[in-house]
């Protein structure tokens, strides 16, 4: 039944805007009539998601307020207060102007008859499609106060994990710019300023040296050109990283590499222990929360891998030989698995595992970090020490000509 949005006069000859459930504009009026109320014009409301553009946001909500808005919306709802008066309420807490400008119309839709879950479908590009499923099963089985806590906790744990890979990859991120800044200075400025030091002083430059001054020369007479080519390939690359293909190969990368390999399957058991565990939890099927898991990896190859495996345990499989079958995540966590399936326990022994698999990340990608920084360190010396040759043997043999010509007299 549509929801029509409505401007009407009262007994007083007062405005009155607002929205309401009727099949049709005649069936609109006489509704509205009931309550003294009489109809001016209606347009059919349709709930669309807010411009992020006249509201200063992105097109999505941050984690932190998403994680914000799960707890106190539980807070709220075990308090007593009805869905409405929570919406109303959380509107008016400090959250982003985009975020508010959702809130309001999630409130208005909801204030119009229709069920929270359904109000948050109408935003899929703004709230998760794992956040709506969980909204759904918490209003179907009427626990939704217990929903949001879960969902908190989960947003949450999942805001650990991705804290956890920046602190370990910020600092060799910073090695490998630094790195890179260091060489562009040095054939840009210092090469070039030793080179013309050098063909004043008439001195003859060759091997190493002399292949470095030619980079040094090509750089500052083609810069421009290099640097337009250097936006088409950082360009050409985020395009193709836009695309589905770009992201499963980027996401099959991250599979493939034996370092990365490991942090990339522990995260994604972390992720699937915790968001799974919960679903079933909450008097899910198996099959359901399962398609409902697969969007909540993070990693597109392994999203399509999940998907061929869930198919499987549709057809009858079981879900560990199902994992067996596609290598979906680390053994420790198909064994939990099958242990749960065959002691009925499935959703207990994933939420046991959740700290653990949550560990094993922070081990990997303390692994990974012991071993990035020391490469960075000896690559970035390797690097400099070259040029830094290259740039004072000229000089050095100079000056070791002058002590052979001062020794001789």
């Amino acid at each position: 039944m549509p929801i029509y949005k409505y401007t009407a006069f009262d007994l007083t000859r007062q405005k009155i805007k607002g929205k309401f459930i009727a099949p049709n504009e005649k069936e609109l009026a006489l509704q509205l009539a009931r309550r003294n109320l009489y109809l001016i014009s209606a347009t059919e409301y349709k709930g669309g998601t807010p411009s992020s553009f006249f509201t200063l946001g992105t097109g999505k909500v941050k984690m932190q307020e998403l994680t914000s808005f799960c707890r106190q919306f539980a807070i709220l709802l075990t308090s007593g207060i009805e869905v409405v008066g929570c919406l109303e309420i959380l509107w008016n807490q400090s959250f982003s102007r985009y975020f508010k400008s959702i809130l309001q119309v999630i409130c208005d839709d909801v204030k119009s008859g229709e069920m929270l879950g359904k109000a948050l479908e109408k935003h899929k590009k703004v709230f998760p499609s794992f956040f709506i499923s969980m909204v759904n099963v918490g209003e179907a089985g009427g626990s939704l106060d217990v929903i949001f806590v879960s969902l908190a906790d989960y947003y949450e744990g999942d805001a650990a994990v991705k804290r956890k890979i920046k602190s370990a990859t910020t600092y060799p991120m910073m090695l490998g710019v630094m790195t890179i800044a260091i060489v562009i200075l040095m054939l840009a400025f210092v090469v070039p300023m030793f080179k013309n030091a050098m063909s004043s002083m008439e001195v003859e430059v060759e091997g190493f040296t002399a292949a470095v001054y030619a980079v040094s020369d090509f750089m500052v007479a083609y810069w421009q050109i290099l640097l337009v080519c250097l936006i088409l390939i950082v360009g050409g690359l985020v395009l193709f990283f836009m695309t589905s293909a770009g992201k499963k190969f980027r996401d099959a990368v991250k599979v493939k590499i034996p370092f990365v390999r490991k942090i990339t399957l522990n995260v994604a058991a972390a992720r699937f222990a915790r968001a799974f565990s919960i679903l079933l939890s909450s008097g899910m099927d198996t099959v359901a929360a399962l398609e409902t898991t697969g969007i909540i990896l993070d990693n597109h190859y392994l999203e399509e891998k999940f998907r061929r495996a869930v198919d499987e345990v549709r057809r009858g499989m079981t879900i560990t030989k199902a994992f067996q079958k596609y290598h979906l995540f680390p053994p420790l966590l198909i064994q939990m698995v099958a242990v749960g399936e065959s002691s009925n326990t499935l959703d207990e022994v994933l939420t046991r595992s959740c700290r653990f698999f949550d560990e094993q990340v922070e081990i990997s990608l303390n692994g990974l970090s012991s071993r990035l920084q020391p490469i960075m360190l000896a690559i970035m010396g390797v690097v400099v020490g070259l040029l830094f040759l290259a740039v004072y043997s000229p000089m050095l043999s100079i000056m070791t000509n002058i002590d052979n010509m001062s020794a001789g007299v």
